[in-house]
Parts: C-alpha cells; sequence; structure tokens
C-alpha cells in the first residue's frame, strides 16, 4: 500500500509538471505565432528573416537580422509558373480580388541621405575633367553611357524627391501584394546593375519586395560571372541569378525570369535604372484595385554622359507611328479633362516603352505574356499594349512613381540576324495578329517588311480568339482616336499620271509637290482596287489593272 501511494504521488508530479510545461509552451507559440493579434496575416515586424538566395549552382541561405520582410522561403515548392486557361467574360478576363492573406502590411521606406559631397550625390552630374576625356571617350564606347562617371557614383546615392507634393501625402492601402522585380542584362557594366539592384532594394518597402530576379542573357563580361554571383549572396533581399545559355533577347529572358517568379505581381526594369522614393506602392495600389491594370512610371531621364538626374513630363504619353515606332506625344485635353484635371492621377495611355512596368502574375500569364515568336528586342511593347487594351486590360502611367533610366543614343549590342531584320520580323507579328487591315499601313511604310519571315501566328491569332478581343478599330476610336491612322480610307499608294508614269511627291525640305517615278505599292480597300491616278489634262484615269499595283500583302 505504501508503494502505490508513493507511485500516486509520483504520478500526481509528473502530470503536473508536463501540464506546467504544456502552459508555458502555449504562451510561448501565442506570444510569437502569426495568429495572434491581428489575425494570421500579421508578422512582427523586427523578427529575424531567413533570406534565401538561389541560384543555378544550388540555394544559399543567410540569416538578417532587424528586417520586416516576412518573405522567408515559404513556397519551396514553387518552381515555375504555370499557364493556366483564362476564365474569360464579356468585357474580358475574369481575375478575383487578391486574398487577403496574400496581401501584407507595409510602411514607407525613409530617405537616403546625401554622402557628403561624393560624386551624383542628389543626382547631380557628374563632370570628368579635361585631361581623362579621352579615357573616357574610350570607355563610352564599351556602354554607350560614360562608364567612368557612373564608376565614380556611389551604389546607394542619393535623389531628390521630383514627385508632386501631392503625390507625398497621397493615400495608399494598407495591405498591397508583393512584387518580385526582374531585371535582364547582357554584358552590363557592374556599376549601373549593382545601382540599379541597391535602389530597388533601398526604396522598396521590404514587405512588398518579394525578391529580385536577375537574368544574364549570356553576357561575356568577366565582372558578369563569378563575382556576381558571390555577390548577391551579401544582399539583403533574396536575389536569385539565371543564366540563358545562348543569347536569347530581351523577349525570352525576360520570360525565363517570369518563370521562376514569386511574387503576386511582377516589374519589370531595365539593368541601368535608379528607383526613387515612392515608386514601388503607387503602382501596386493600382493593381490591388484592379488586377487587369498594367502600370508603368514615369520614366525620368539619367543622362548618358553626367549621370544627372532629369525629372522627365507628366503630360506625355505613349503612342506609336506607321512604322510602329514607338513615340511619346503630348497627352490630348480629352485625357485631361476624364481626370479631372488631376496631375497625379494615373493616366491612360494607349501605348507603353516597355522597358519598366508592372503587372499581375496571374493576369501576366492569362493574358500571353509575350509573344515567343519575336526576336530580341522591339515591337514587344507595342503588343502587350495592344493585347491589354484590345483584351479588356487597362494600361496606365502613375504619376506618383518615378523611376530613372539611362538613354543611350544607339544600342551598344549586336542584334543576331541584324537591327533590323528583327525589328521588322518582331512588327509584322503586331500587325499580322493585332490590326486587322491597319496592318496594311505597316507594309506601306516598310515594304521591306514583305521579304521578311514572320514565321506562324497561328498561336497568337488563337489566343486573341479565345480572349474574345476587340478590334483594331475599336482601339482606334476609344483608346487612340488621336492616331495618325485613318479610321477609313479608299486607297492607300501612289498618285500615277496616266501618260507620264509619274507619282505625286512631296518634297520634305521646300514643302512642294511634284512629280518623279512611281514605287507601284498600292493597296486599296475600295470595291475597285487599284492606283489613283491623273492625266495632264487634270482628268481622272481608268484604274490601273489589278496585276499592274496590286500590293501583296499578308
Amino acid at each position: 500500500m505504501f508503494r502505490s501511494k508513493i507511485r500516486i504521488h509520483t504520478c500526481r508530479i509528473i502530470l503536473l509538471t508536463s501540464l506546467v510545461w504544456l502552459l508555458v509552451d502555449v504562451a510561448i507559440l501565442t506570444l510569437y505565432s502569426d495568429c495572434f493579434g491581428d489575425g494570421c496575416n500579421k508578422k512582427t515586424t523586427n523578427q529575424n528573416t531567413i533570406i534565401e538566395l538561389e541560384k543555378l549552382g544550388g540555394k544559399k541561405a543567410a540569416i538578417a537580422a532587424g528586417l520586416q520582410s516576412d518573405n522567408a522561403a515559404d513556397d519551396e515548392n514553387v518552381e515555375e509558373n504555370i499557364i493556366v486557361e483564362p476564365d474569360v467574360g464579356e468585357e474580358g478576363l475574369n481575375l478575383p480580388p487578391y486574398p487577403k492573406s496574400k496581401l501584407k502590411r507595409w510602411a514607407p521606406v525613409p530617405s537616403i541621405k546625401p554622402q557628403g559631397e561624393l560624386p551624383g550625390e542628389m543626382g547631380k552630374a557628374v563632370n570628368i575633367p579635361i585631361e581623362q576625356e579621352k579615357i573616357m571617350l574610350d570607355k563610352f564606347q564599351e556602354n554607350q553611357f560614360n562608364l567612368m562617371a557612373s564608376d565614380m557614383i556611389s551604389f546607394n546615392r542619393s535623389l531628390t524627391d521630383v514627385r508632386f507634393e501631392k503625390c507625398k501625402d497621397k493615400p495608399y492601402p494598407k495591405l498591397l501584394p508583393t512584387t518580385s522585380v526582374v531585371i535582364v542584362f547582357h554584358n552590363e557594366a557592374w556599376s549601373t546593375l549593382i545601382r540599379t539592384i541597391w535602389s530597388t532594394i533601398n526604396r522598396s518597402p521590404r514587405p512588398l519586395l518579394k525578391e529580385i530576379i536577375i537574368v544574364d542573357d549570356a553576357s561575356e563580361k568577366e565582372h558578369l560571372g563569378k563575382k556576381l554571383e558571390e555577390y548577391i549572396k551579401t544582399l539583403p533581399v533574396s536575389t536569385r541569378l539565371f543564366r540563358t545559355e545562348n543569347r536569347s533577347g530581351l523577349i525570352r529572358a525576360r520570360l525565363l525570369g517570369a518563370k521562376h517568379v514569386k511574387g503576386d505581381v511582377i516589374t519589370f526594369l531595365d539593368a541601368h535604372c535608379e528607383c526613387t522614393e515612392g515608386w514601388l506602392e503607387p503602382l501596386l495600389a493600382r493593381i490591388v484595385e484592379d488586377r487587369t491594370t498594367v502600370v508603368c512610371p514615369i520614366i525620368d531621364v539619367i543622362s548618358d554622359t553626367t549621370f544627372e538626374y532629369i525629372q522627365a513630363s507628366d503630360m506625355t504619353w505613349g503612342g506609336f507611328n506607321w512604322k510602329l515606332n514607338f513615340r511619346w506625344y503630348r497627352v490630348p485635353e480629352r485625357e485631361m479633362a476624364r481626370r479631372g484635371g488631376d496631375r497625379t492621377a494615373p493616366l491612360r495611355t494607349p501605348t507603353m516603352a516597355g522597358g519598366l512596368f508592372a503587372i499581375d502574375r496571374e493576369y501576366f500569364y492569362k493574358i500571353g505574356s509575350y509573344d515567343e515568336g519575336m526576336d530580341i528586342w522591339g515591337g514587344e511593347n507595342l503588343e502587350m499594349s495592344f493585347r491589354v487594351w484590345q483584351c479588356g486590360g487597362r494600361l496606365e502611367i502613375v504619376p506618383c512613381s518615378h523611376v530613372g533610366h539611362v538613354f543611350r543614343d544607339k544600342s551598344p549590342y549586336s542584334f543576331p540576324g541584324g537591327v533590323q531584320n528583327v525589328v521588322l520580323h518582331n512588327a509584322a507579328r503586331v500587325a499580322e495578329v493585332w490590326m486587322d487591315e491597319w496592318g496594311e499601313f505597316y507594309y506601306a511604310m516598310n515594304p521591306g517588311a514583305l521579304n521578311v519571315p514572320v514565321g506562324d501566328v497561328s498561336e497568337r491569332k488563337a489566343l486573341r480568339e479565345r480572349l474574345k478581343c476587340k478590334s483594331f478599330r475599336w482601339y482606334l476610336e476609344n483608346i487612340y482616336p488621336e492616331s495618325q491612322m485613318p479610321l477609313d480610307y479608299y486607297y492607300l499608294g501612289e498618285i500615277r499620271n496616266a501618260e507620264t508614269s509619274n507619282c505625286v511627291r512631296v518634297h520634305q525640305t521646300q514643302a512642294v509637290m511634284c512629280g518623279s517615278p512611281c514605287y507601284e505599292r498600292v493597296t486599296s480597300r475600295a470595291a475597285n482596287s487599284g492606283s489613283c491616278r491623273w492625266t495632264s489634262s487634270g482628268r481622272p484615269a481608268e484604274p490601273a489593272s489589278e496585276n499592274h499595283t496590286s500590293l501583296p500583302y499578308r
């Protein structure tokens, strides 16, 4: 009996001790659990965060203390984004709002203070001494910008706040989606690439910056090899590097980067940019409101000669000419009226420049990502612009978001197949798929495109059909009525004198009309196709035969 009492007493002690430790465990778990206070979405802002650094050669991890990010390796299983069949309604793609559990709380990022009198601080110009000009000019040829000036500037240089005052106080949602920033480069200078990365890190709210993905498009520079791999291990944000085996071009390299994105929004940047204070929140705020909105910052100018940061105008938007070249044009009064005269309100732009923009990850794939039949670079921005508008989306420039970009007079890179052929090929694919009968203008202005293979566009045309996209006429009438392309025309081509066989020409410098040999390239949307001709007496001549005047448009 005595032993039985001892056993009972011992059991009570064990049970009591276990209960005490259980209560202690519960208290600790409650204190540090995500499901406490504001709910399962809340994270402590000062928790230590494991930052995952992934590269093709394997995975590395580093401990970073005091960061606000809760973007640790929480989705290890996400390796590639999968394209799913889109849900298309009468007005285009249907995307539900983000679940609240996917949105993150954020706080504005403190301004970067000037570092004394270092070169380029506050976005000031860097002037090279005259005795070093020859060295500067020699280095200029490497990247087609002043590499010497760039190398003198800090990776973390300060910039002036170029936003409107109203932008600084504009309220944004407290919960926003995360973004992955994708940067593609080919033989990029070290200083411009690293400054792009650091400006992204320094001026982005950490909870919103899921990761940075950099894609090396077959670079040959030594500093972009092992040195870069080692450097990104030291960064305080998850940074992954992918490399193409062969030169693929911007379009396919971006697709490679996008395939590995983990953030809810993909933000594409060029490799020679500088993000400014408050650049990210306005973009994400537009997307969280409508996931089919594609947004661009105002693209400020970083001088290619002095690296001075120059504020760009907020009164221009994207358009295009008959050759399908992207151009900046003045914002029309009708768009200013739609915005109620508020220059901080998002600007609906017909096209985008294409180098810098943000798009919902799921929407990016459902609407067709990029046209993989396009080569290297060029035309992909117009293709996506037409596709977004015609298929029910919206394209905006957000004036409260500013990102600087080094604009160069010419590209330092070679284009496999030649620049002209690549540009003509890409633009012809745009005309074939999205422009309907207005594609005739492109071929009329670029007859050389008739000799460039367009490739198979059946898949892209099927995409347009599947998404129930609107016509190009709808685009011209509703989105870009200011376009140079007429809505209705009878003839497109030459006015021929039937007696002399000369055609009307306008002298470009003297603004006078004269006659000269005809190109014999004419197209018509009228019932009786042919060239528009006149006789020396001024009377219209009979239409020329179809064999003589028709232009074999694709």
